[in-house]
């Protein structure tokens, strides 16, 4: 009987041992490889994009002082989250390094994609405000509503990412060796929505008002004639194929008619592509996530963990295409990242 409970027992922990150190097929060192090279790309995208600021004195003021607290969410994200989560998967989804560093770990995750996220509704708001009300938005009033933006995006992410060291349901199971986001299913709702489904909700509101305006601007364009009044003291330069300027002395008043596009509304237009780019990546790569945390803890439904590890880095992957969308449509960040390499050389 004693040898038999040995065998039992022997077999057990051998079963342990073989759920921990697995070994692993060509299929799964691909996969690591590939999050590894994720993680570097993350890292060096957003540092560039910091130094990018910090040395061109023209990029000292709004909006880039946004960009550059989104740069610092998803560099800190690359830096201090995703490595953790990488070791999190090569043990197969056990936790082997502590609870401290648990919590450590679970609390800057929270923290850095919770300001990512809201660093890309800051965005977004920042974009539809200098669209839609562009003479009211002055550079003053832009620059404190942007401060105020970026305090309230990390001090909201804050509070998300410390409610659970105060005692708000657990992050570390020493027995499952289990690491993972509180299963409360009263943080679950508010960190969610809190998150995600809030900003959500506010950048798709945004984008189809941003949609709106364009809409308007194209049809008043179209239908919308200027006559100006005749006066003594006129002076008129018209040709059949030059646009027509009329310029009024005695009251100061100018008034341009022309079929091309304005600079300013192909400045908009690059705006509102880049922001509706900017908001549909983040839904991609964010909603699959925040759908099966709010349903699995409150429906106690099971979630294979192949695709909790998906969803994961899926989500993560958005802290590698932010600096891409926004750059990618930013002339001035082009130029001086070809100055920045051009002095190197």
């Amino acid at each position: 009987m004693s040898d038999v409970s040995q065998n039992s027992s022997f077999n057990n922990q051998s079963s342990d041992y073989g759920n921990v150190y697995r070994p692993q097929t060509v299929f799964s060192v691909l996969t690591f490889t590939l999050l590894a090279m994720l993680v570097v790309a993350t890292f060096f995208w957003n540092m560039l994009v910091l130094v990018t600021i910090l040395r061109v004195r023209t990029f000292h003021r709004v909006p880039h002082n946004l960009v550059a607290s989104m740069a610092i969410s998803d560099v800190m994200v690359a830096a201090l989250v995703m490595p953790l989560s990488l070791v999190h998967e090569l043990n197969g989804r056990r936790w082997k390094l502590g609870r401290v560093l648990c919590q450590v770990w679970i609390s800057f995750d929270v923290l850095c994609c919770t300001a990512s996220i809201w660093n890309v509704t800051a965005i977004a708001l920042d974009r539809y405000w200098s669209i839609t009300r562009h003479l009211e938005y002055t550079l003053k009033t832009r620059k404190k509503i942007s401060n105020v933006m970026i305090g309230l995006t990390w001090l909201l992410s804050s509070v998300i990412s410390l409610s659970p060291l105060f005692g708000w349901g657990e992050t570390y199971s020493e027995e499952n060796m289990e690491c993972q986001v509180s299963q409360e299913p009263s943080y679950t709702i508010f960190s969610t929505f809190g998150a995600f489904y809030l900003p959500l909700c506010v950048v798709l509101f945004v984008y189809w008002k941003i949609y709106k305006a364009a809409k308007f601007r194209i049809g008043s364009k179209r239908t919308n004639t200027i006559t100006p009044v005749a006066e003594a003291g006129e002076v008129k330069e018209a040709s059949r194929q030059q646009p027509q300027m009329v310029f009024t002395v005695r009251h100061a008043t100018v008034t341009f008619q022309t079929d091309s596009e304005t600079w300013r509304e192909q400045k908009e237009k690059r705006a509102a592509l880049m922001v509706g780019i900017l908001i549909g990546v983040f839904v991609l790569c964010w909603i699959p996530f925040f759908l099966t945390e709010l349903i699995t803890p409150l429906c106690s439904c099971h979630i294979p963990p192949i695709w909790k590890s998906v969803f994961l880095w899926l989500g993560y992957s958005n802290s590698f295409f932010n600096p891409l969308i926004y750059t990618a449509f930013n002339k001035n960040y082009n130029n001086a990242f070809r100055n920045l390499f051009s002095r190197q050389r």
